[in-house]
């Protein structure tokens, strides 16, 4: 029970939610994250800290980056972010992350083809 208490708490701060939802798309460094959501690396990585501390996230050292993903394995937790993303029409900052982290995608992908 104190699991699931603890992920609505997580998910009742627009931040972390705002963090969460776009870490199950795919995983982004905290630099990425500030880009899209236009939020203070403090502030992002105050929230990072805690969402890891909690085991909602882990994160991963690449070179001069460390870059975070989902660590849900409860199927509950999964569906209800699956459910949020499938119902982005009734969350517009929502909506707005997930297309900048697409654009922001689409540019990393062309940096890398240009390497």
């Amino acid at each position: 029970m104190d699991k699931l208490l603890n992920y609505f708490k997580i998910l009742s701060d627009e931040t972390r939610l705002r963090i969460i939802i776009l870490l199950f798309r795919r995983e982004f460094c905290v630099c990425q994250l500030c880009g899209i959501t236009g939020i203070s690396q403090p502030n992002v990585s105050k929230h990072l800290a805690k969402l890891r501390d909690m085991g909602f996230v882990k994160d991963e050292r690449k070179e001069q980056y460390t870059f975070y993903s989902l660590n849900i394995e409860n199927k509950l937790f999964e569906d209800i972010l699956q459910r949020i993303v499938d119902n982005l029409e009734d969350y517009p900052i929502l909506k707005s992350d997930l297309e900048k982290s697409k654009a922001a995608e689409k540019y990393i992908e062309l940096m890398n083809r240009n390497k």
